[in-house]
């Protein structure tokens, strides 16, 4: 492992799932797990491909229900290229002995490099060297080239490539007892010598999918059809040596695709034309530099190594080819089925990053959001409220598609699912127009598609909040928060909480930002709006009101997750400790005990703590107070404590909540939370789930912590604001960022100095403010701060 390639020496099947994942190619608009072409899809290998928004809907029966679920699909199988002596089995790590064997993912190009040395049955060695493409230039476009070299005598090697369109989605085992058959209609074909096709759609949702293959390897090509599959053979002659090489172009297309119209005749067109492997591989690593210059970072040692790998994974999942595509923020990126390809709230996490990087990716991605704006308020209305409610799971089109059912692996048993209740999505997608527009100083999207959006979601939580007499407050009830393991008092026959403290508090933020940007509207557009949207002043003033009256819990001096958790008993953890290895999955454990997490002051992941991830300090003071709750530092750090010994982080963003607000609040413990947040996916802490795809949330979220957490960075009132609090393991980094029209603003922290340059431009010079004061920083010009005692 280095800052630029990730190897893994060896075969070892038990770990192929991970390293599949971990070495997945993409451009943003598909992307291509890192199995081996020669090995099909088992119990040990999952060669998947995903195509970003390509969503398929079936029905399926759970324990006597007919339940509907919508997965991201598993497309045909572009990867294979199998290869054997004549007449004998094909030759892969399983079935052949592996004399040595090395994968390394090239980050710097995007390029996934294998070699394995394979003996054969009269002591020759088989060398197989492999480079892999997911094209950044063309997004439509992939290539595999395979060298063979033998060693000893001459050898005749059979090799073929196929397209395989008999793929279903089987990559996650919990889901093995949901339909999984998504493509229908398969069809394969020759264009001409050397080239084959293969076309096929989705079963409901009657996606059309092109895709064709090209082989070129300096000897006959013979096609042929075996359905599902359209294959390609080749005999080869290898001299002791001398290298053979066998050259896989394939092309990707889909009926989302714009300017097209028929996916097939579009695949066959692009790959015909497109340049051979050295072309295709040259224009690929120019546009990956021009990536990492945008998104340069240097952190040293083992944690820049991972944040770099971090990077890469985000960038091939949410690249700038992503900006025009109608699609959200994959929880599991492009790498796999886990969570059936949805979208959560984890662009939370993600595109705090962007907006500093790729801004027109964070709009593009604010766009999907928009134009399921009709259907949120669908969903409102439903609820009998006005507004706009988002879902907490979405695909396709912004329908709810949270499953009604979840299995626990440990008991066998299928369980009510009630995360559709988690209505603080809606903060989160508010806050990511916020924060995108205070970054990039986008004024038109702020008026407009951001505008419509924030007052949608505030008009929602006002009409979601009840007057309670004897509080005196307003309430929400009957939500879940971000901790997920309570969903429902103890023995209640319906689902849901009362006063979540993060719901709440959020929702008042919503609040007053929607009534700052109507008053910050140019007066027109304020007209237009408040006409189309039908808000009377009667409503505006209870925006305000409801703003500043929502119940916040308190017991024990500390802020209570929700009313009544200071009422649930204390879990035993040391006694659960020594019982099980891991206890990550506590929901899981308790319920398959016959017991239910809902008893229990148990936080499976931060959640009154997430305010502390969002807000500054100052900022969550100033929330409390406009709530007329005093927050002091002595109350925070109380609340801190008491919900860090009652977590038991069984989310991959648990860790990475916790180091980034330690790094405040006790900054002693928070590079244990960072480590853990780090080593998430590469050391796969929650056993077996990365191979099901990465956590793109918690990747995102560590290269955050270092921009934004570690710095105290914030975009606010035009300016840069900066509070930095380097930790003595991470006390020296930098990067560079796009910031309102500049490009490439570099700040290093280093020996206790702060260091800002702003490239020459002709743009306006860049305000900084620091705890202590404020500098101006000119285009040309470099500042440099000492800092004092770890803040500036």
């Amino acid at each position: 492992m280095t800052a630029s390639t990730w190897d893994y020496e060896g075969y070892d099947p038990a770990e192929e799932r991970l390293r599949e994942s971990l070495c997945t190619l993409g451009n943003g608009y598909f992307a291509t797990r890192g199995a081996l072409p020669e090995c099909a899809a088992d119990d040990v290998h999952y060669p998947g491909t995903y195509a970003a928004g390509c969503y398929n809907r079936l029905a399926s029966v759970i324990a006597g229900r007919r339940v509907e679920n919508e997965d991201m699909v598993n497309l045909p199988n572009w990867l294979p290229l199998h290869f054997r002596r004549p007449g004998g089995a094909w030759l892969t790590p399983d079935t052949a002995p592996v004399l040595a064997h090395r994968q390394a993912l090239n980050l710097d190009s995007g390029l996934l490099e294998r070699l394995t040395r394979f003996g054969l049955d009269d002591g020759q060695v088989l060398s197989v060297r492999q480079q892999r493409l997911v094209h950044m230039t063309d997004p439509h476009l992939a290539s595999l080239r395979t060298e063979f070299t033998v060693e000893g005598d001459h050898a005749e090697l059979e090799v073929e490539a196929a397209l395989d369109g008999g793929v279903t989605n089987s990559g996650v085992q919990r889901y093995s007892g949901l339909d999984g058959r998504h493509l229908t209609h398969v069809h394969t074909g020759t264009a001409v010598p050397g080239t084959v096709w293969l076309r096929c759609r989705t079963r409901t949702s009657d996606i059309r999918i092109g895709m064709a293959a090209r082989l070129i390897c300096g000897a006959p090509v013979t096609e042929t059809h075996e359905h599902p599959r359209a294959v390609q053979r080749v005999r080869l002659v290898l001299e002791p040596g001398r290298t053979v090489t066998v050259d896989k172009t394939v092309a990707l297309h889909t009926s989302r695709d714009p300017a097209i119209s028929d996916p097939l005749q579009a695949a066959v067109d692009r790959v015909r034309a497109a340049p051979d492997f050295d072309g295709l591989l040259a224009s690929h690593r120019i546009a990956w530099n021009q990536l990492w210059r945008r998104a340069e970072l240097d952190v040293p040692g083992e944690a820049g190594a991972i944040l770099r790998l971090h990077l890469f994974h985000v960038l091939q999942t949410l690249s700038p080819h992503t900006a025009d595509l109608d699609v959200g923020v994959p929880a599991r990126g492009l790498h796999g089925e886990a969570y059936r390809g949805h979208v959560f709230w984890d662009e939370l996490f993600v595109l705090p990053y962007l907006n500093l990087h790729f801004p027109e990716v964070s709009r593009g991605l604010l766009h999907y959001r928009h134009r399921r704006l009709d259907r949120a308020r669908a969903a409102a209305r439903d609820m009998g409220r006005r507004g706009a409610q988002y879902p907490w799971q979405s695909g396709s089109d912004g329908r709810e598609e949270t499953q009604r059912l979840h299995l626990n692996p440990r008991s066998g048993r299928w369980l009510p699912d009630h995360t559709h209740l988690q209505h603080h999505v809606g903060s989160a997608i508010a806050y990511n127009v916020w924060q995108y527009c205070e970054a990039s100083g986008d004024a038109e999207f702020r008026h407009t598609k951001g505008a419509e959006m924030v007052l949608q979601i505030a008009r929602f939580w006002a009409d979601s909040a009840t007057w309670d007499e004897n509080l005196g407050r307003h309430r929400i009830r009957g939500v879940v928060g971000p901790d997920e393991y309570h969903d429902a008092y103890p023995g209640a026959e319906r689902p849901g909480l009362d006063d979540n403290a993060y719901t709440n508090v959020t929702a008042a933020w919503v609040l007053t930002r929607a009534l700052e940007v109507l008053r910050d509207l140019p007066a027109p557009r304020r007209r237009e709006l408040v006409e189309r949207a039908e808000l009377a002043h009667t409503e505006l003033d209870r925006w305000e009101e409801v703003s500043r009256t929502l119940h916040v819990p308190f017991h024990d001096g500390v802020i209570s997750q929700f009313e009544g958790y200071g009422d649930l008993a204390e879990l035993d953890w040391d006694g659960y400790r020594e019982r099980y290895d891991d206890i990550r999955r506590l929901d899981r454990l308790l319920e398959a005990e016959g017991d239910s997490v809902n008893r229990y002051k148990a936080s499976k992941q931060a959640d009154v703590l997430m305010l502390g991830y969002l807000f500054s300090p100052e900022e969550l003071q100033s929330l409390f107070g406009r709530l007329d709750c005093r927050l002091d530092e002595e109350t925070w750090a109380r609340t801190v404590d008491y919900y860090l010994a009652r977590t038991s982080h069984g989310s991959t963003l648990s860790g990475l909540v916790h180091g980034w607000i330690l790094a405040r609040a006790r900054r002693s413990d928070a590079w244990s939370f960072c480590q853990e947040a780090l080593r998430g996916d590469v050391a796969d802490i929650q056993g077996g789930t990365t191979g099901e795809g990465i956590h793109l949330g918690a990747m995102a979220g560590t290269l955050d912590l270092v921009q934004r957490g570690l710095t105290g960075l914030e975009t606010r009132g035009g300016a840069l604001c900066l509070d930095p609090v380097p930790l003595p393991e991470l006390s020296s980094y930098g990067f560079s960022l796009q910031y309102q029209g500049h490009w490439g603003v570099r700040l290093r922290l280093e020996s206790g100095r702060l260091e800002i340059t702003v490239p020459p431009s002709g743009g306006p010079s860049i305000d900084v403010r620091l705890p202590d004061r404020t500098v101006c920083v000119g285009p040309g010009k470099t500042s440099r701060l000492l800092l004092a005692d770890g803040h500036a």
